[in-house]
């Protein structure tokens, strides 16, 4: 392997969440060193030609591209990038026999934003310039330019935003990324006039708006202190056989400290755990879909906290299910039990589908259209209930919710969550029935299910209610890689804005967030912190005001305001078959316990 190479590969393994590897990261040394070295870059970089507040980009939805013209390599650059959304890369050393680089400039005809990737001497290019004034004509162009001030001689007609930094290495081009999508800020200003258009003092500041992608020494952590505890829990939680993999996260003051995959997918150790897997997230879906959908009805008045169930439902008003309470549903107070048994006649299942079976649950399982009708939901109105008032955990209470967010929104629950949150969020793996759109190897199997459909299941949602919707419920469903949760969290954490986009307003995430019932911990939708737990739940050490949820295959996020901390674990815990090896050993739990401990360490160092 090339020098050239290797150091790429060092790189990427530092910042564990720039790559897909599962490797070790850097020690706190080598940190220190590059965080010195990303903090000259982002002293040193300059942004021109912004006064349009081009960057940071805000359509996550459009279709973008990266063009290499004649830089180095550019796999941190482009990966980084598509950290933020979808950023398809083009590299212009492909189109060498092309003497006016037409052919990549009918490449890029259906990209609306192009990020082109070029030295300051390649702007004296005829080629080069020719084929950027072009690009400029009909699309948002973003230069990043790497070379000698002197050189901005050549970008005197180029009106469009400009990165220019003089050094061209891994560092600012992970630096320029970021900025790009708001992650870091430009703060630095032309030191001297080299045009009548570049004047002295000139350079435009931005303000974060997104993730950041960094080490824990940025935010004052000894790498050491956080990864070598989770190492050692992870690890042993895998030789006890109570996960074969997981990945953890880690989100402090808006930046991603921590990202890092263990183990394999499967026991027969064949495929590694990466960070870009997508899990089952099971009851995760209750707030990151559900939860969410209910929040932004709620703030168009068109959901009711104290209007009922039968208020929303028909179907539901002469059951005993009418004068439930929205917020009783919420609160796992309405008095239904924790689930129902839903049968499953001859006539309700067929192998093959067909217009009369459209709903897929499996491999060669696909569900009768009428049967939701015709069985399912009848059989869930009539469930009994006898313990109205008190907290009783309830996956009906978040498939109820489901037929109320649809009636009141007119649209499916994944279109709405879909539509509404993660497209604009840029969160690009997030969604239900995910063998739609992702290849079955970037999805971790979960349980080999031996009585419904009686197969292995990957790809198809492990919760048996959710599988009888077809894959899209209200209490399971949802399937996601660690990253999107974190934006999902950060738009939380921070009040309902990301990327400079309100989703919701900061009243809505603390009342939804904070304690609403008076017999248990609970708020509207979310999980919060038990203080009575024994081993301390979800953390010993977590704030009191601590949310979040879990998810029965093994997944959990929780959001601290107070540490503005943010801790994400995904695993399998239910292959090859449910076991509870991974909560009596406490991984979760102990695994925020030594994030405390770190910050805490961090901050007495401070001090």
């Amino acid at each position: 392997m090339k020098k050239k190479s290797i150091r790429l590969l060092l790189l990427l393994v530092c910042i564990s969440c720039f790559t897909n590897s599962y490797a070790q990261s850097y020690n706190h040394k080598n940190n220190e060193h590059w965080l010195r070295d990303f903090q000259a870059a982002a002293s040193s970089a300059v942004l021109l030609n912004n006064e349009s507040a081009i960057i940071p980009i805000k359509d996550l939805q459009q279709k973008i591209a990266s063009v290499n013209i004649d830089g180095n390599d550019a796999i941190v650059f482009d990966s980084l990038l598509n950290k933020y959304t979808i950023v398809t890369s083009f590299s212009a050393s492909k189109y060498n026999s092309d003497s006016s680089l037409y052919g990549l400039s009918d490449d890029l005809k259906f990209y609306k934003t192009v990020i082109v990737q070029v030295t300051a001497q390649a702007l004296n290019d005829k080629r080069t310039i020719n084929f950027i004034m072009d690009i400029k004509r009909s699309k948002q162009l973003i230069l990043v330019v790497t070379g000698k001030f002197k050189f901005l001689k050549y970008a005197d007609e180029i009106d469009q935003p400009i990165i220019w930094t003089e050094k061209e290495t891994d560092v600012t081009k992970g630096f320029a990324a970021q900025l790009i999508f708001g992650g870091v800020v430009a703060n630095a200003k032309l030191n001297r006039t080299y045009t009548s258009k570049y004047i002295k003092g000139s350079g435009n500041a931005t303000a974060p708006v997104r993730l950041a992608y960094t080490v824990p020494e940025e935010t004052g952590i000894n790498i050491d202190d956080i990864e070598k505890p989770i190492d050692s829990l992870v690890s042993n939680a895998i030789d006890e056989k109570a996960i074969p993999g997981a990945v953890v996260l880690i989100l402090k003051d808006g930046k991603v400290i921590f990202n890092k995959a263990f183990g394999y997918h499967t026991y027969d150790r064949i495929e590694p755990m990466l960070i870009t897997d997508i899990f089952d997230l099971a009851s995760v879906t209750k707030v990151s879909a559900t939860t969410m959908a209910i929040m932004h009805l709620y703030e168009q008045k068109k959901i009711a906290l104290d209007s009922t169930f039968g208020y929303y439902i028909p179907s539901a008003r002469n059951t005993n299910k009418n004068n439930i309470k929205i917020k009783e549903l919420l609160l796992h107070q309405s008095g239904l039990e924790p689930d129902v048994d839903l049968p499953l006649l001859p006539i309700d299942v067929s192998t093959d589908s067909s217009a009369a079976y459209p709903l897929k649950a499996g491999e060669k399982v696909f569900i009768r259209r009428e049967y939701f009708k015709a069985g399912m939901w009848p059989h869930m109105l009539n469930s009994k209930m006898d313990t109205r008032g008190k907290y009783v955990y309830s996956d009906l209470s978040m498939t109820y919710m489901k037929e109320v967010v649809e009636r009141q929104s007119l649209e499916k629950l994944d279109h709405y969550v879909q539509d509404h949150f993660y497209g604009p969020l840029g969160m690009q793996t997030a969604g239900f029935n995910p063998l739609n759109r992702f290849d079955i190897k970037q999805i971790v199997p979960t349980e080999n299910e031996e009585i419904f459909r009686k197969q292995w299941l990957r790809g198809y949602v492990h919760d048996p209610t959710a599988a009888r919707y077809g894959g899209v419920s209200g209490n399971a469903g949802l399937f996601a890689a660690a990253n999107d949760l974190a934006v999902l969290s950060q738009m939380i954490l921070n009040g309902g804005t990301y990327g400079d986009v309100q989703y919701f307003q900061s009243e809505t995430i603390h009342l939804f967030t904070s304690q609403q019932s008076a017999v248990s911990r609970r708020g509207l939708g979310f999980d919060r912190k038990d203080t009575t737990s024994e081993y301390g739940y979800p953390s010993k050490l977590a704030a009191t005001e601590t949310y979040g949820h879990t998810g029965f295959t093994g997944t959990s996020f929780w959001i601290d305001p107070e540490k503005n901390l943010v801790c994400i674990f995904l695993s399998n815990r239910v292959y090859p078959k449910v076991n509870n090896a991974i909560y009596k050993l406490h991984t979760q739990g102990n695994i925020m316990d030594a994030v405390y401990k770190a910050i805490e360490k961090a901050a007495g160092t401070r001090r």
